[in-house]
C-alpha cells in the first residue's frame, strides 16, 4: 500500500473513533455484488457562490478514483459526448436515467457529484477557506445507488501579529489574515477532500486490495435525499 494509502487507513481509523463506523461492505453491500469497472464522472452540481469551483474540481477527481482501481472516462471526451447528446446544464443530466449513460458511453457506473461548500470564511483578524463535496455513484445496469460519500475540509487563514502587540500587532495581524485567504489554492483542499471520500469506497478491480477491503471501517454516512440533489 502507498504512503498515502496507509495514512488514510490512520485517519479513517482515528475517525471510526470519533464517529459510528460501518464496514465498507455493510455501507455500500451493491458495490459488492454489482462490481463496477468503468466510471463516468458527470460534470458537477455547483451549489458554492464560487462560478468557478465546476473548473477547478474537475481536475481533482480522475485521479484518485483511478488510484483506487477503477477505470475513470477522460472528462474531455464525456464533456463532448454530452454537448452532443444537447446536455449542456448539469442539473438536467441529473434528471436523465443512469441506463442512458451504459448506453452512450459503456459505463458501468456514474458518478454524481455536488459541490457543497467552495467559500472564504473572513472576519477581519481570522480566516479560513472551506471545500465540502458530496459523491454518489449508481449502477448504469438497474440505476441503483451503489455508493456515497461526502467531506468537508477546511483551513484555518488566520494571521499572526508578528510577536508584535496593541494596535501595530492587529494591524499585522489583519494584513497576515488578508494575505493568506486570499493566497489558498482551493484546487488542494478539493484534492484531500476526494482522497477522503474515495477511500470511503470499495476499491476497484484494478487494485491490488480488490475483494479484501469489505471488513475494513469507515465513517458511516447518511444518504442523501432525491430533493437534496436536485437543490
Amino acid at each position: 500500500m502507498k504512503p498515502t494509502a496507509v495514512l488514510l487507513a490512520l485517519l479513517a481509523g482515528i475517525l471510526a473513533g470519533c464517529a459510528e463506523s460501518i464496514t465498507k461492505q455493510e455501507f455500500a453491500p451493491n458495490m459488492y455484488e454489482d462490481h463496477p469497472l468503468t466510471i463516468l464522472v458527470l460534470p458537477p452540481i455547483n451549489k458554492s457562490t464560487a462560478a468557478d469551483a465546476k473548473e477547478y474540481y474537475t481536475t481533482t477527481v480522475a485521479e484518485p478514483l483511478t488510484n483506487m482501481g477503477y477505470y475513470v472516462f477522460p472528462m474531455e471526451v464525456v464533456n463532448e459526448v454530452l454537448k452532443q447528446e444537447g446536455m449542456f446544464d448539469t442539473e438536467t443530466m441529473f434528471n436523465v436515467p443512469p441506463q442512458k449513460f451504459k448506453e452512450y458511453f459503456g459505463a458501468d457506473a456514474v458518478m454524481y457529484v455536488t459541490i457543497l461548500e467552495w467559500n472564504t470564511t473572513y472576519l477581519v483578524t481570522s480566516g479560513s477557506v472551506n471545500v465540502k463535496i458530496a459523491c454518489e455513484l449508481k449502477s448504469t445496469t438497474t440505476g441503483e445507488v451503489l455508493w456515497f460519500y461526502d467531506d468537508r475540509v477546511s483551513v484555518s487563514t488566520t494571521g499572526e501579529s508578528g510577536g508584535q502587540t496593541g494596535l501595530a500587532g492587529l494591524l499585522v495581524q489583519v494584513a497576515t489574515t488578508a494575505i493568506k485567504t486570499a493566497a489558498t489554492d482551493y484546487v488542494p483542499l478539493a484534492s484531500r477532500a476526494n482522497q477522503t471520500i474515495l477511500f470511503a469506497m470499495p476499491f476497484g478491480k484494478y487494485h491490488k486490495e480488490y475483494e479484501k477491503d469489505r471488513g475494513m471501517k469507515i465513517e458511516k454516512k447518511k444518504q442523501p435525499t432525491a430533493e437534496q440533489g436536485k437543490k
